[in-house]
């Protein structure tokens, strides 16, 4: 066990409150339905999800776990810690009898000491902003990742724009997410996550941008990472 787990207990917390929310449709993590098709495309696109083995770094109550593996993943191993999530994430799968998809309460670090470089695929979406310490989490992803596997970082870039659309627009205005959701001095620009991956020795090789349109209620894949975004890695 680490001596020191990169943990934030208050995001554990806020998590846990909302534990029997993940699945609902309509309810706080709607946004994350609405992205997941479009992050689950993204990924496979680059990394091919059939056959391999799958690690969510992040996972939460399983959206994106269960997508990869319902996508034809051999295995998919989602962690996470917090206990709540994961027991939502448990029973929502197990209900649909997904043998391929298993769930763990540990840290991505411990995770990383006990399993190196035994993962064809590794995922961690929308977590880096919630940790004490992303760029761990970044070195410990790049040590599960197999030699030359792709590995997927999405988060929120740190400027004026994205307080505007994260914070006032999403949890204030158009109550996309509960308020409170995000903290925008914990948000990571572009170039401090490709620093992040170049000191894990990770080589950045896609960059790509999500974005909303209120009026459609519509997200959409685009060039614009000045609000949210996802990169694409290889591990040496």
């Amino acid at each position: 066990m680490s001596d020191r787990i990169n943990v934030d207990n208050n995001e554990i917390e806020k998590f846990s409150r909302l534990a029997d929310k993940w699945w609902d449709l309509n309810g706080e993590f709607k946004p994350l339905h609405d992205i997941n098709p479009l992050r689950l495309d993204y990924i496979d696109r680059h990394a091919q999800l059939a056959g391999k083995t799958v690690l969510d770094v992040g996972c939460g109550g399983g959206i994106l776990s269960e997508s990869m593996a319902k996508r034809g993943a051999a295995s998919v191993l989602g962690i996470d810690m917090a206990e709540e999530s994961l027991k939502t994430a448990h029973m929502h799968a197990a209900a649909q009898s997904l043998d391929n998809l298993a769930y763990r309460c540990v840290s991505v670090e411990d995770l990383a000491a006990e399993m190196p470089h035994s993962f064809d695929v590794v995922s961690c979406m929308e977590m880096l902003e919630h940790v004490p310490d992303p760029a761990s989490v970044v070195r410990a992803c790049a040590k599960l990742a197999k030699h030359g596997a792709p590995l997927f970082f999405s988060t929120i870039n740190r400027n004026a724009k994205s307080y505007l659309h994260a914070i006032l627009g999403a949890e204030y205005l158009l109550a996309l997410v509960p308020k409170g959701t995000h903290d925008w001095q914990k948000f990571i620009t572009p170039a401090e996550l490709a620093r992040m991956t170049r000191q894990a020795g990770l080589n950045v090789y896609d960059t790509c941008g999500l974005a909303y349109r209120p009026l459609t209620q519509h997200y959409y894949l685009c060039d614009d990472v000045s609000v949210n975004y996802m990169i694409a890695c290889r591990a040496p």
